[in-house]
């Protein structure tokens, strides 16, 4: 019989734009830290597991208190694996080892802005839902994006909404990059978690930092200080 929820931390070694990124100090400790600590803390995974090919990385993990019950593949550690392939091989080595799971949350390294209440709200949502994906919305409106051309000129993507208001234009949200909850049988079923019935759980951008980038990072730990640490 499957159990209640997984949490999938993904956490390759590799890592080009910011060496050892997933495991690189955030704030005093690092920052894989942070999202196994807030799924511990949400109580509501039966398991929380860490996905890597990396043994520093594996040690570190269950030092937090999560478990690497098995390293990740060389096919899913590669540069251009893709979060789905990595979710399904983790719930397919599972099987293998006579674990099922009714839902999951496949939660990025580098979320040191999730919080347990957002987990739950996410889970919970999956009583209704099929699949969760935390969206925020573009500060500025995507229709009125500029491009450089080749030969160096600005232009407007969409020059139909040169004059259009602001407040006219179509909301559009972008993926918070921080976790995807889904219940098991639509993700193995559709191998993704774009599935049919996705629902969004909205975030403020005080709770969404990208980082992606040295600059990135800096900017993310001045974010943090401000938001959860008293001088």
């Amino acid at each position: 019989m499957p159990t209640k929820n997984l949490a999938i931390i993904t956490a390759r070694g590799g890592s080009k734009r910011i060496p050892g990124k997933n495991i690189r100090e955030f704030c005093g400790k690092p920052i894989l830290f942070y999202s196994i600590e807030a799924a511990l803390a949400s109580g509501v995974f039966a398991e929380v597991m860490v996905s890597t090919d990396d043994q520093e990385i594996a040690r570190l993990a269950v030092e937090a208190g999560a478990v690497v019950p098995f390293m990740r593949s060389e096919a899913t550690a590669g540069d251009f694996a893709s979060t789905d392939e990595v979710i399904y091989e983790v719930l397919q080595e599972y099987e293998k080892r006579g674990k099922q799971f009714e839902a999951f949350c496949c939660i990025y390294p580098t979320a040191p802005f999730l919080t347990p209440k957002r987990l739950k709200e996410a889970m919970g949502l999956l009583q209704e839902a099929d699949s969760v994906m935390p969206v925020v919305p573009f500060s500025y409106p995507p229709q009125r994006g500029l491009i450089i051309d080749q030969n160096g000129y600005v232009r407007r993507k969409y020059p139909e909404y040169a004059t259009a208001r602001s407040q006219d234009l179509e909301k559009m949200y972008h993926d918070c990059g921080q976790f995807y909850a889904c219940r098991t049988a639509p993700f193995l079923r559709e191998k993704t978690t774009d599935v049919e019935g996705l629902v969004p759980l909205y975030l403020s951008e005080m709770e969404v930092q990208d980082i992606d980038t040295p600059e990135d990072w800096e900017l993310a730990e001045l974010k943090y200080r401000k938001l959860f640490q008293k001088d």
